[in-house]
């Protein structure tokens, strides 16, 4: 019987690498975000709050990056007929709303990012800047 399993998780490096290039994407498309990247388990590891990003967006983007890593998929897949059900099972820690992709390494789960402020589109493109700097992806290899 095995009672200890392995792990993988982000380091303090790629989590503020991962910041820095959600920023400079923001910044590229001229969309101020709200960005937020969470351990597997849910928790904060990083977070930034551009200048000019709507303030509630930070909250919004907590929700996509934990909902995108407790479920180990984009945020928007949790079926539109369960949304608000779910959302309200949660206190608003899970969200159907686009912007949350997890953070899958070599097929492992590590976290989630969530960014808000934007268009889902914008989102998810400032998402994926981030995803991109420490080869993680955001769906399932």
């Amino acid at each position: 019987m095995n009672f200890v399993v392995e792990t993988r998780s982000l380091t303090h490096t790629g989590v503020l690498a991962m910041l820095q290039a959600a920023v400079a994407k923001a910044e590229d498309i001229g969309q101020p975000q709200c960005i937020v990247i969470v351990d597997a388990s849910g928790e904060p590891l990083g977070e930034i709050r551009m200048c000019r990003s709507k303030f509630l967006s930070r909250r919004s983007a907590l929700s996509k990056a934990r909902t995108a890593a407790s479920i180990g998929a984009p945020s928007d897949a949790i079926p539109e007929h369960v949304r608000d059900q779910i959302a309200a099972a949660t206190q608003g820690q899970v969200t159907g709303l686009g912007g949350g992709l997890p953070i899958i390494v070599e097929g492992v789960l590590v976290g989630g990012i969530g960014v808000g402020s934007g268009s889902p589109e914008q989102d998810i493109a400032v998402a994926r800047a981030a995803l991109a700097v420490v080869g993680a992806n955001g769906h399932e290899n």
